[in-house]
């Protein structure tokens, strides 16, 4: 057990933390749920950049990582349609849970055929990801209903996220579309 593997356990403890005080009746909840968002954000680019640099990556982080990512981004999303009730809400995070599925989904699959590399993370997905994690935790600081500059960023951010979630994913499916394609002979592992 590494430093950059403590930080990804970190952040998968930190999502029932989020859940629970999400419903506590604290006056200071919208700000300490922020918070907490934002230690886990801060600690998905933070592990990365340690296991690299101490060349400490493992089969474990590896693993891991990538799912405390989207068990909390997913988390948080769905405690903000709940928070909000709200369509404009639900679509951005329909958007982004149901592409984290699918780029999932065909990077198993990718990975089955030895071609995982084809659907590796890109600047696109960097991106939608930091603005994501913008976009989540200004949200959780608004609070239902949307109001003041943050909610009204958060808004507009995890718009924009949504955005490049469904150009991220397209350029995934396009990259895999010859292994994906029904006219193409299925290609065997290499």
């Amino acid at each position: 057990m590494n430093v950059p593997n403590l930080l990804t356990l970190l952040r998968i403890i930190l999502v029932p933390v989020l859940v629970v005080l999400f419903y506590l009746p604290l006056e200071s909840r919208a700000f300490i749920c922020a918070l907490i968002f934002m230690i886990a954000a801060f600690t998905d680019w933070f592990d990365g950049y340690l296991a690299r640099k101490l060349n400490q990556t493992t089969p474990f982080g590896a693993f891991f990582d990538p799912v405390a990512d989207k068990i909390m981004v997913a988390t948080a999303l769905c405690l903000l349609v709940e928070d909000y009730r709200e369509f404009w809400m639900t679509v951005p995070a329909m958007v982004i849970i149901g592409r984290e599925i699918v780029i999932s989904a065909l990077r198993e699959w990718m990975a089955e055929l030895g071609k995982r590399t084809s659907v590796a993370v890109n600047m696109i997905g960097k991106m939608k990801t930091a603005l994501q994690m913008m976009a989540i935790t200004m949200l959780l600081f608004s609070s239902s209903p949307l109001n003041g500059f943050f909610g009204y960023a958060g808004i507009a951010l995890l718009y924009v996220s949504a955005i490049l979630t469904l150009w991220s994913m397209y350029v995934y499916l396009k990259a895999a579309w010859p292994d994906l394609s029904p006219f193409t002979k299925p290609s065997q592992p290499d």
